[in-house]
């Protein structure tokens, strides 16, 4: 996904992802948490996150509190919105819960706008009947 022009990784939309839903659940960000939820070591999150308040996305108190800036937050919430999208239409299909949690995290990136416009059509189209 871009950003004012700059490309962000795969993995540094999955960070501000967990962030947002951390806060979304009335958690505190914090590496631990992170870690957990992503499944990764906690030096990787202490770097990621170095790597994206360094950018301006995330502000990061040296063993303090985590927040998402207001551009982190808005990137974050993009990627949220194409996750619980992609998740609501494969389990509309059957895919089951876990399977499609995980799908959805390989595909949420990668998809065209028009492609998801698309979805959402059918999406809101289906709701409707």
């Amino acid at each position: 996904m871009e950003n004012n022009g700059k490309k962000l990784t795969v993995s540094a939309e999955d960070y501000l992802e967990a962030a947002l839903r951390l806060t979304l659940r009335g958690e505190r960000i914090k590496v631990t948490s992170v870690a957990e939820l992503l499944g990764v070591s906690k030096p990787a999150v202490t770097n990621a996150l170095g790597e994206l308040a360094s950018k301006g996305y995330m502000t990061k108190e040296p063993y303090g509190d985590i927040y998402l800036t207001d551009e982190g937050k808005a990137i974050a919430e993009r990627v949220y919105s194409r996750h619980r999208l992609l998740h609501d239409f494969l389990t509309g299909f059957g895919v089951s819960d876990k399977t499609a949690e995980t799908d959805c995290c390989k595909i949420e990136h990668d998809l065209s706008e028009e492609t998801l416009d698309c979805i959402r059509r059918f999406m809101h189209e289906t709701n409707e009947k």
